[in-house]
């Protein structure tokens, strides 16, 4: 339990606007719960639990594997996406560069076990300490301040007062008492501020973002957007600050990259830099967001360039180079056409700015960077989906039309991660996310094995939303259903699917005439032109409609007989996959509702919108094929239970899915960013009104909600002509051990950059 306490400095609120009172007899009979007990609880949605998950992601086996020459071409690699990771400090929140160096310079003063001892001299208890390493840990494995996964803020669980303490008591306090004092000044209010608009990330009034400056808006957004569209620049590696300046409106777009000039660099080409007069307003184009980092990223990848296994992967690695050194996208997507060409590697890897999920308009990137080493066997079964996938594809339920005119076969394995760099590590991934470089060269799809195998490990006891007799089937098979949803989901999910375009000289890709829409029966009306994306379009749905299109695809598709069998479920054991799959979806749409806020009307992660989105659809099916009833708890507390019946899955569940991806699929392909946006937002509504009240169920999840677990990464070290890799627990102080060892030449420089940087737009979020 969390304890709570004013000195906190929360907005703390002693009134909701619901008390769960019913008849304590009834069915559905909720006991009465204080408001007061409520609303302490739902506020401890802010802090990491002492329990929090941690483990170490094992990858010792894989890596002794490599040679060599493998070994030095992963250690600079994950130099690179280390370096280039701390960017997404700097793409989080204006707070959580000087939060990192804070945390850096007390635990390289003194580790976790000397600190701790400090701590207790500073009268902080046992349990205190254990949540200030909690904080910690959690500030390192998300990059920032706010969750990777949900985009909420979280703080210390120990008044500010105790932290301040143990800042002053530490050995680095000593060494340079009046640094240490600016550098907790300069963070320290924000570090606990729960002011409204702090909460969660956001645009404008709805949270915060750094990917915009504070006085920026939607429709500040859209004008970029056009702006970039009208110079054929992307954004994904860019962010915008709002400045006024002689009687007009400016705006900046500053590119990532470590040259700062604004000019062609050694006959690169023509600079996309310079000023701008654009729709009444001036826009200023310049090079040099994160400098420092991208040049220790281009730095390693030039050195990792000596130890490639091919020329493929040697010119994906100039191409970053050029990428991360130029601010160019277009020779990010060069490096890309060279990694779908580059098959079947040994050491997997990919870096940039990739996901936009968390800008909130959604066509900005966050940093991130993986290196990987294939685990066979397990790749051998999603080659044998990738053999099956002209198969298959024919099986969605959209039109031949709507379908790319050519399956281009990916590279699809199984990979244990050695590094991920960034704000979190998903369980599988399908890049690049270039729909020109999908739609007409390829892509590829990895699940990532490790994580697997300890992120979705269940304990009964902490299993919540389910029926009793659903619990010992759901640890059994949860594992094996995913993989083969995340294998769909990847494969054929993301894979699939065509956008109509028409290119700049007038050309379309398709047959106007004869390409009808089957949801109106006429010829179809719409589709993308010129520079126009998926992302530019869809914007601040884009993320989320694209992983809610997905997801149906791995539940429509896993009732297919021959895919069950490719993961090797015959029979009996295939419907409890089945079953298990479909189970897991409708529990998450309902855990979903923990990262809406209500206040703004808005979600925070497009996975857990993309599931709520489908448990709508499928409640909206009827026929009793998903029940879900509120009720209390053992504890007396508000509770809730969903089951669906496993006899209306191949039935009315299918018929259901099948007709919603269709209309999905259709509005995609036809850039009908109206209907599209009229039939996702409509299932994304949370309401208290209709047959059940998700309002008020969201009050109940947050209750009961699980902390997401954090993972321990390894680090590698060259010694001599060889690679160490150096392991660390599975624990929070374990996770703080890697971060500091993590950079041991030159942390106080990288250290110095990341807040000169902080300084110099501090301003800008005010």
């Amino acid at each position: 339990m969390f304890r709570f306490r004013v000195s906190y400095k929360l907005v703390t609120r002693y009134s909701v606007h619901w008390l769960y009172c019913n008849k304590l007899n009834s069915p559905k009979g909720f006991t009465c719960v204080s408001s007061r007990k409520l609303t302490t609880m739902v506020d401890s949605q802010y802090f990491l639990p002492n329990d929090i998950g941690v483990s170490a992601l094992d990858c010792r086996e894989a890596f002794r594997l490599l040679s060599p020459r493998e070994q030095l071409y992963s250690h600079f690699l994950s130099r690179a996406a280390w370096y280039g990771g701390l960017a997404v400090l700097l793409q989080t929140s204006p707070e959580s560069s000087g939060i990192y160096v804070l945390l850096q310079r007390l635990f390289r003063g003194q580790d976790p076990d000397q600190l701790g001892e400090v701590a207790t001299a500073a009268g902080l208890s046992a349990e205190e300490y254990q949540a200030f390493l909690v904080y910690a840990a959690g500030l390192y494995a998300n990059m920032g301040n706010y969750k990777s996964f949900g985009d909420t803020k979280f703080i210390p669980n120990l008044p500010q007062e105790k932290l301040k303490a143990l800042v002053w008591r530490s050995k680095a306090f000593k060494e340079s008492p009046a640094d240490m004092e600016a550098l907790w000044d300069s963070c320290s209010t924000r570090l606990y501020s729960l002011e409204e608009r702090q909460k969660q990330l956001g645009l404008g009034n709805k949270g915060t973002t750094t990917y915009f400056s504070g006085n920026c808006g939607l429709k500040d957004a859209e004008l970029a957007q056009r702006f970039l569209d009208s110079k054929k620049l992307s954004a994904y590696n860019t962010r915008l600050f709002k400045k006024e300046g002689g009687g007009k409106t400016c705006y900046e777009v500053r590119l990532a990259s470590a040259v700062t000039t604004d000019c062609a660099v050694d006959g690169e080409g023509e600079t996309c830099c310079g000023r701008f007069e654009f729709e009444g307003c001036v826009f200023t184009v310049q090079r040099g967001d994160y400098a420092h980092l991208m040049k220790k990223a281009s730095d390693n990848l030039h050195k990792a360039q000596g130890h490639a296994a091919n020329e493929n992967q040697r010119r994906m690695l100039e191409e970053y180079e050029r990428s991360f050194t130029l601010g160019s996208v277009d020779a990010h997507k060069e490096a890309s056409r060279y990694w779908i060409k580059d098959k079947g590697p040994i050491v997997e890897s990919y870096i940039g700015f990739i996901e936009s999920y968390r800008d909130p308009f959604g066509s900005r990137g966050e940093f991130e960077g993986f290196v990987a080493v294939v685990n066979k066997a397990m790749s051998a079964r999603f080659g044998s989906l990738v053999g099956s996938a002209e198969v298959l594809l024919p099986e969605l339920p959209w039109p031949q039309a709507f379908e790319k005119d050519r399956f281009l076969k990916p590279d699809f394995t199984s990979l244990d991660v050695l590094t991920f760099a960034g704000s979190g590590i998903p369980a599988g991934i399908n890049i690049p996310n270039y729909d020109d470089i999908r739609q007409s060269e390829g892509f590829k799809n990895v699940s990532l094995g490790n994580v697997l195998a300890v992120a979705y490990a269940t304990q009964k006891d902490k299993l919540t939303f389910l029926e009793e007799e659903d619990k010992d089937v759901y640890i059994q098979w949860k594992g094996p259903s995913f993989e083969v949803q995340v294998g769909l989901h990847e494969l054929l999910g993301h894979g699939s699917g065509k956008l109509f375009v028409q290119d700049e000289n007038g050309k379309l890709n398709f047959e106007k005439e004869k390409v009808v829409n089957p949801e109106t029966g006429e010829p179809i009306s719409s589709w993308y032109q010129g520079s126009e994306t998926w992302d530019s379009k869809f914007s601040t749905i884009a993320s989320s409609y694209e992983e809610c299109r997905a997801e149906c695809v791995g539940l429509y598709l896993c009732l297919n007989k021959h895919v069950l069998s490719i993961f090797g479920h015959e029979g009996h054991d295939a419907e409890e996959v089945v079953y298990v799959n479909w189970l897991n979806m409708v529990r998450a749409g309902l855990l979903g509702l923990e990262f809406y806020t209500p206040e703004s009307q808005s979600w925070r992660q497009a996975h857990m919108q993309a599931r709520y989105v489908i448990l709508r659809v499928l409640l909206e099916a009827g026929q009793g094929l998903v029940t879900l009833q509120e009720c209390s708890g053992a504890d007396g507390l508000p509770d809730a239970r969903i089951s669906i019946d496993r006899s209306k899955i191949h039935t009315v569940g299918k018929v259901a899915i099948e007709k919603f991806l269709c209309k999905l699929q259709v509005h995609k392909s036809t850039a009908d960013v109206e209907g599209g946006r009229s039939l996702y937002e409509g299932y994304s509504a949370v309401s208290d009104s209709g047959t059940h009240n998700f309002t008020r169920l969201r009050e109940t999840i947050l209750l009961r909600k699980e902390a997401r677990k954090m993972f321990v990464q390894a680090n590698t070290k060259v010694k001599g002509d060889a690679v160490e890799l150096v392991e660390y627990d599975g624990s929070a102080a374990g996770l703080i051990r890697s971060f500091v060892e993590r950079f041991p030449d030159d942390a106080e420089e990288v250290e110095a950059e990341l807040l000169a940087l902080s300084k110099k737009d501090c301003s800008c979020w005010c």
